[in-house]
């Protein structure tokens, strides 16, 4: 399967060089309108060279729709992890998980938000997560509860044998002083405002 990707990406690159070169061509006057002409009526003048550019069409047609297809698919299988069981076969959406993952910010008290992407790999599960702290805090002690959390929850909602991969990415810290701020941000919102109470008696 690897070696089709790999050659269906030197396939494409293959066609967009010589169009590009075509281009080139063009643009700098490198070949003469009239070789051009002379080529065109010689293609359409003899019936061999007629049939082998329809069939040349064709091939390119056949297989660009082939690797179409088989980038799509290996994308959708990407996006999906699938398991059988006695009855068939079964799908869960990598979506599906990162929601799970999201919803394991509140065992954490220190854990604001946690930002899951979820890859399937042959390997098994990677998980790469953008995490944003309440606080200051132990960050390896935490980040290493984090990640026993979450590759339990993965094995025992997934029941996946393969290897659980997380890597932990900290993009932000909300200091005690921010903190304070945002509260009193919040409550200067949520403070009704009185009508006329800048009047005052005559």
């Amino acid at each position: 399967m690897r070696f089709f990707t790999v050659l269906g990406i030197l396939f494409y690159a293959s066609v967009i060089i010589v169009i590009g070169a075509v281009f080139i061509i063009f643009s700098l006057n490198l070949l003469p309108i009239s070789n051009i002409n002379n080529f065109i009526s010689y293609i359409q003048n003899t019936p061999n060279s007629k049939i082998i550019i329809g069939l040349s069409g064709i091939l390119l047609i056949l297989i660009s729709f082939s690797f179409a297809q088989l980038i799509l698919g290996r994308f959708q299988r990407e996006k999906t992890i699938a398991f059988s069981t006695s009855s068939g076969e079964v799908t869960i959406a990598l979506s599906a998980v990162e929601d799970l993952i999201r919803r394991l910010s509140h065992i954490i008290p220190e854990i604001k938000e946690l930002r899951p992407d979820v890859i399937a790999t042959k390997k098994g599960i990677l998980v790469d997560l953008r995490v944003v702290l309440k606080s200051e805090t132990n960050i390896p002690e935490l980040t290493a509860r984090l990640q026993e959390i979450i590759k339990s929850k993965i094995e025992e909602v997934l029941g996946v044998e393969g290897q659980v991969i997380i890597k932990i990415h900290v993009v932000k810290i909300i200091s005690l002083d921010e903190k304070e701020r945002k509260r009193k941000e919040t409550e200067k919102q949520e403070q009704p405002t009185i009508p006329f109470s800048g009047y005052g008696r005559a």
